[in-house]
């Protein structure tokens, strides 16, 4: 099993509330605790989005239990219609993530029935809160989060992948059921790094120079993305069409080859390139003389379209299938033109501003 550092912060946040509420002398420092749990969050964005509602929760709940205790007594049933109150009021307010502990609140509160009722109150709600700060004081200094490596590591590996299955797929080498299940699984890789790159997006900087850096870091990792998404969408396309392909004459299908293991490798260089690991020197792609330029290809389309078309009753694989083909592979290769227009742009305005845990950790 392996433990994240989320699952360590939940740790560190309980014994560090438990410990505030003792050094407090606070009864039931337990409820520091539970609230410890509830509070913590992936990113210091949403500890602190966290604290505000849970600040408002908790009053509502310790406002209304307060109430009800005061007027309507400690009776199970109160305590029932007063956490009804409270959901609606929390609903109402859109404030559902603080529900829970809202709820805790009010029965803590609730459940006391001494002549000190109010103090008491008062109290509890000073200990759920504790256990509240403790989180996000916890989450902002031990192992706060630092989502770019782990955001770049996913892009990396995915795009490996890709490539590795795409130079199958060209040529016709992959075994069709280990192919759809990698697909399928890719698409879950892919939503996986969105909500990483959600993340990233969260963390904020303090200094107008970071602002600026992250954010054009963000521009970057958005095209990185869009990027992978268009060589997965091409892959797709070439599994549909995989035995098709085959049939095609060795010069058309030696032509496609070529031209994506073209793409492919500018790819690899591409992530080469964000981690300061290509030369200075290749630091503009060049077309080698041996491959042809995006209008030449076309040309080749458009001839093998036109003896296509000739082969249509005698062939499944229609001409059409080739614009399909060919309008991925065209669309992968603009994407990839922007992305490493942004990459060198973000290393030539912020060069100073390196990111050296990653740059040390790939390749």
């Amino acid at each position: 099993m392996q433990l994240g550092a989320r699952v360590l912060k939940t740790g560190v946040a309980i014994v560090f509330s438990l410990f505030l509420a003792e050094l407090l002398s606070l009864p039931s420092p337990v409820f520091a605790g539970i609230a410890a749990i509830f509070a913590i969050q992936p990113s210091i964005y949403r500890s602190y989005l966290t604290i505000v509602e849970q600040i408002q929760g908790n009053l509502i709940g310790a406002v209304v239990a307060v109430l009800f205790g005061l007027f309507f007594g400690h009776h199970i049933v109160a305590i029932g219609i007063a956490a009804i109150i409270v959901i609606g009021i929390m609903l109402k307010l859109k404030l559902n993530s603080s529900l829970s502990l809202a709820l805790v609140t009010v029965v803590v509160i609730m459940v006391y029935e001494g002549n000190d009722f109010l103090e008491f109150s008062i109290i509890r709600f000073a200990t759920v809160m504790i256990g509240v700060f403790a989180s996000f004081i916890v989450n902002m200094i031990f192992l706060p989060p630092r989502y770019e490596v782990k955001l770049f590591r996913l892009i990396q590996t995915l795009q490996d992948d890709i490539i590795r299955w795409s130079r199958l797929a060209i040529r016709g080498a992959s075994e069709h059921v280990s192919t759809k299940k990698a697909l399928s699984k890719f698409e879950k890789r892919l939503s996986e790094i969105e909500s990483i790159y959600d993340l990233y997006k969260e963390e904020r900087q303090y200094s107008k120079k970071k602002r600026n850096t992250q954010l054009r870091r963000l521009v970057v990792y958005r095209q990185m993305i869009l990027t992978t998404k268009k060589s997965f969408e091409l892959l797709v396309r070439l599994h549909k069409h995989e035995n098709e392909i085959v049939h095609l004459p060795i010069a058309f299908q030696t032509m496609l080859q070529e031209r994506l293991d073209f793409l492919l490798t500018y790819h690899e260089q591409l992530l080469l390139k964000y981690t300061g690991k290509l030369r200075s020197e290749h630091s503009k792609w060049s077309v080698s003389k041996h491959h042809l330029n995006r209008s030449e290809v076309m040309e080749q389309l458009i001839k093998q379209i036109e003896i296509e078309k000739q082969r249509e009753g005698e062939e499944e694989f229609s001409s059409y299938h080739l614009f399909y083909i060919f309008s991925r592979i065209l669309d992968y290769e603009e994407n990839l033109e922007h992305l490493d227009t942004l990459i060198v742009s973000f290393r030539n305005f912020h060069s100073q501003d390196r990111n050296e845990d990653l740059e040390e950790q790939f390749y």
